[in-house]
């Protein structure tokens, strides 16, 4: 054997050596809408989970079940020695700087306002987490789901979307993206999210309703939402109810909360 030949694959042999020991990428989460992109992007890297990553209303709880759960302080943070921490509302100011400091990378997730904006914070957390294909992956799965979507050929039909707690979307929002992208007229007249009185709904209720958070029964149980008045002017005119799942974060299941609207009866 000629010598370079020897040397090369004595070369070969130590980097595949040390890509089959090297330590898995460590991912701390510092909330559930972080849990989701964490869970989607890096499923093979070590991860410390938020504690709400496996609640009901938590997209991937079921893929979060059997990973740990920390709190999100500098304490744990330390103790478990991240290479990369992933936030959209978690943990204060003050824990980022200090990990960023520490040469941790830090991820923070956009408050995406329309579905594009959601596929730039797919791509940018799949190329922070050194995990691009899953990005696209995600994307893909945002345009099939969106492709499910029939075009509308006559006027596309209002409405009004509410939570529990008496809140409604208007421009600007992923939420009145979603009514968009299901084929709907969104009713609500301001940009951003806004309350909505009980004495409007009873005065004017909207021809279609679509509920959002409803399913956590615990949550705003005594929400404007719930009202009594509420629920007798939405009676029949309930387009659709989102659960929490797909609302709960700027994420690719935005797509998800999409179709789901536009094939509800």
């Amino acid at each position: 054997m000629r010598p370079w030949i020897g040397a090369a694959l004595a070369a070969f042999v130590m980097i595949q050596a040390g890509r089959a020991t090297a330590a898995p990428l460590r991912v701390l989460s510092l909330d559930q809408c972080a849990d989701q992109y964490a869970l989607a992007l890096a499923p093979d890297a070590e991860l410390a989970l938020s504690p709400r990553a496996d609640d009901p209303d938590s997209w991937l709880r079921a893929a979060a079940r059997g990973h740990r759960q920390v709190r999100p302080t500098l304490e744990a943070a330390i103790a478990f020695r991240p290479d990369v921490v992933v936030r959209y509302w978690g943990g204060e100011p003050r824990l980022l700087a200090a990990l960023e400091r520490r040469g941790v990378r830090v991820l923070l997730i956009d408050e995406a306002n329309d579905l594009v904006g959601v596929r730039a914070t797919v791509r940018r957390l799949a190329a922070g987490l050194d995990r691009p294909e899953g990005g696209e992956a995600l994307i893909r799965h945002m345009e099939t789901q969106l492709a499910t979507i029939p075009a509308r050929t006559g006027p596309r039909p209002g409405a009004l979307y509410l939570t529990a707690g008496g809140f409604t979307a208007g421009r600007e929002t992923l939420v009145g993206a979603v009514l968009v992208a299901a084929g709907f007229v969104n009713l609500a007249a301001s940009p951003g999210f806004a309350p909505v009185s009980v004495e409007r709904i009873a005065l004017n209720p909207p021809f279609r309703f679509v509920l959002g958070f409803f399913d956590q029964i615990r949550a705003d149980w005594r929400g404007a939402g719930r009202h009594p008045v509420v629920r007798r002017a939405s009676a029949g005119r309930v387009a659709a109810r989102l659960p929490a799942t797909v609302l709960s974060c700027p994420a690719w299941f935005a797509a998800d909360a999409a179709a789901m609207l536009a094939a509800a009866p």
